[in-house]
Order: structure tokens, then C-alpha cells, then sequence
């Protein structure tokens, strides 16, 4: 069930602030009223796709900032896996250089709230619980406005990695739709033209585009 147009769940977690310092309870109330949120999710530390994607939202933290907003990692690893993988030289597998937070749910709480488990817990026939699937989530992406709003979602299968410039996309358009009340149609671009939220004002940009 999509989370979009929902108040995002909460939680209060251990976190990798700053490239290694440890902290306990982080939580993503601290950034209500004041900063974008983009939350996202991969399946584990040292692995493959993984750091690609974490390496290039570090690249982009830039871009974000200048918006507004704040990324923050999760995944099902503890805060010491977290903290080894940041001190691990990018040349040897690791994301060291990594400023963002990255979030531990060693419990897999935050993965099932957010719904990008990518399994289940079961019982079996004897009644012992088991675990159907993978307990890693899946590539998940939030974009959550200063209301604490889930206004943006994506999920990727664990084979497919993101785009950080459609994260920076989004967040363009949810920025001009908040500021000036247009739509934004296919392809927007940030300077591109958007659309009056009624029939005429489609009319009218399908006419000059």
C-alpha cells in the first residue's frame, strides 16, 4: 500500500552521523518544518550496487542541500556495521568520505513500517517462526516535504540501482508546485514550463508544446 500523501512513520533508531560518529536516538522528527527529507532504503552494507548508490548521493549532497532537504540512508545493518563501512576506503569496497546519515534497523522495524521488507515472517506447520524471502529491503525512496508528508515514493527490486538526479528531479517539482501551485507534467525540468491544475491551463500547454 503506497505511502504517498501519508505522514511518514516514525521511529527513533541508532544512526552513523558525519562519516563515524555513532549516535542513539536519531529520528526524522528533528527535520519537520525545516528541511525536505529524501529517505532511502538499500539491502546491505559492503555489497555491490549498494555503495554505488550511496557514493553518488554523497556526490550529489550539494544539489540537495541548496534545496532545502537532507538524505538520510536505512538499512537492516547494526550501527557498527554502518560505522566499519564508513571507515572503509572506497578502493577497498567501502563508502568512507560518506557525510549523510545512515540509519540501523538491526529489527527491520522502519523497513516493514515503510513497506519495503522484502519478505515476510511466517510460522510453519510446527509453529516456529520463519522468514519468507529476504531480510533486506528493498531499494526504497521517500521524498518528504518540511510536513513530515510523504510526498514521493519509489521501490526497486535489490538488482536495480537509482537515480539520484530523479530524486533531485522531484524535489524540483514538489518545490514548484509548493511555491507556485502549478503541476508539473511529464519530463519536467526545473525552468521547464508546468501547468495551471485545471483543464484549461493542460489545454493551454499541450497547445504551445
Amino acid at each position: 500500500m503506497s505511502l504517498v500523501g501519508k505522514k511518514a512513520p516514525a521511529f527513533v533508531a541508532d544512526a552513523v552521523i558525519n562519516g563515524g560518529e555513532i549516535v542513539a536516538q536519531f529520528s526524522l522528527e528533528q527535520y519537520i518544518g525545516e528541511k525536505y527529507v529524501v529517505f532511502f532504503f538499500y539491502p546491505l552494507d559492503f555489497t555491490f550496487v549498494c555503495p554505488t548508490e550511496i557514493i553518488a548521493f554523497q556526490k550529489s549532497i550539494a544539489e540537495f542541500e541548496k534545496r532545502g532537504a537532507v538524505v538520510v540512508g536505512c538499512s537492516v545493518d547494526s550501527k557498527f556495521s554502518h560505522w566499519a563501512w564508513l571507515n572503509t576506503a572506497v578502493e577497498k569496497g567501502g563508502i568512507q568520505g560518506v557525510k549523510f546519515p545512515l540509519v540501523a534497523d538491526l529489527s527491520k522495524t522502519i523497513a516493514i513500517n515503510y513497506g519495503v521488507l522484502a519478505g515476510e515472517y511466517d510460522m510453519d506447520d510446527e509453529n516456529n517462526w520463519v522468514f519468507n524471502g529476504a531480510p533486506v529491503a528493498f531499494r526504497g525512496l521517500f521524498l518528504i516535504d518540511k510536513k513530515g508528508t510523504i510526498q514521493h515514493e519509489l521501490v526497486n527490486s535489490l538488482d536495480l540501482g537509482r537515480s539520484t538526479a530523479e530524486a533531485i528531479r522531484m524535489l524540483d517539482a514538489l518545490k514548484h508546485f509548493e511555491e507556485f501551485g502549478e503541476v508539473c507534467p511529464a519530463n519536467w525540468q526545473e525552468g521547464d514550463d508546468a501547468m495551471k491544475p485545471s483543464s484549461e491551463g493542460v489545454a493551454e500547454y499541450l497547445a504551445s508544446h
